[in-house]
């Protein structure tokens, strides 16, 4: 396959045009598919739902080659404008690199989704260019992000959080670049199976607490020895719910990102409300994205056209 030209912007769905609910990692409730669909319905767009989004295997939705059997159908259907995921959880990078992507190439649409659904980001990223959104649909702020992304056409404009305390881990100055990442753990997981160059870009991390500051040393410095943050231009830090209080010994979060991403000598921008918890806002993933610190902004251009 030739090198992808990036990015690859999808045409934006508009209302009547059928969208796909898919789950490529674990499996939702039904509760929160059917608050999912009604959102879409409102916005004037048809939903169908794939033939395995409840199913279930141990954590996940269902056999690896029953989840991604339902994104490829989603991806080769010329029927469907946009493929969203139901939730992240975990699975999502079994079947990553086995989608097919020349289907992908031949109609381009865009993935929503986060979390766990990063490691599908990266592998159309890797192997079409193509843009994504990193995006929730449940609750009014996050449902209104993604739609302004996914319907709108127009650039999205992230302000810095002034409550955010990943402001204290900035490192001052601009960058341009594609906006690349999404998840941490996803992103480091990555390294050396799959993970795209990001040699040019601005990287974007989010990540919730599950263990402590142990396991956000561990993935960045994953990735700064393996080399994968080599040529970086800047990186912009999202939520990072559950390390907020949290200290260990002394340290906290932003020493972590300090001593980590200080040490890469680019602009650093923290509080960026996308990631985990309640309400987050959406990015688009793939596009060319201007980072100041000065102005306490990240500004990316549109995932769809």
């Amino acid at each position: 396959m030739t090198a992808p030209r990036r990015p690859l912007i999808a045409p934006m769905p508009r209302p009547g045009d059928h969208v796909r609910l898919v789950s490529p990692a674990s499996f939702p409730s039904r509760e929160l598919v059917a608050e999912t669909k009604a959102i879409l319905e409102s916005w004037g767009l048809v939903v169908e739902i794939g033939a395995h989004v409840f199913d279930q295997r141990g954590f996940m939705a269902g056999r690896d080659e029953d989840r991604l059997a339902d994104l490829d159908d989603a991806f080769r259907d010329p029927a469907v404008r946009a493929v969203i995921a139901t939730r992240g959880g975990a699975g999502a990078y079994r079947i990553a690199d086995d989608l097919d992507f020349a289907a992908v190439l031949a109609d381009p649409k865009p993935m929503v989704g986060f979390s766990d659904i990063t490691a599908l980001h990266l592998a159309l990223w890797r192997h079409c260019g193509l843009a994504g959104i990193h995006g929730f649909l449940a609750h009014p702020r996050s449902a209104a992000a993604t739609r302004r992304l996914l319907m709108d056409g127009e650039p999205a404009v992230l302000h810095r959080d002034p409550r955010a305390m990943t402001i204290a881990a900035e490192v001052p100055g601009t960058a341009s670049g594609e906006l690349v990442g999404g998840n941490l753990g996803t992103l480091a997981h990555a390294v050396g199976i799959g993970l795209p160059s990001l040699s040019g870009a601005i990287l974007f991390l989010e990540a919730e607490r599950t263990m402590g500051l142990g396991q956000i040393d561990r993935q960045l410095t994953q990735l700064i020895r393996s080399g994968a943050l080599d040529g970086v231009r800047g990186i912009a830090l999202g939520r990072f719910p559950g390390f907020e209080d949290f200290t260990d010994r002394g340290w906290t979060l932003v020493d972590v990102f300090k001593d980590r991403l200080g040490s890469l000598n680019v602009p650093v921008l923290g509080g960026i409300d996308v990631g985990h918890g309640p309400d987050p806002l959406s990015l688009p993933l793939g596009p060319a994205a201007i980072l100041d610190t000065e102005a306490g902004t990240l500004t990316v251009e549109p995932a769809v056209r």
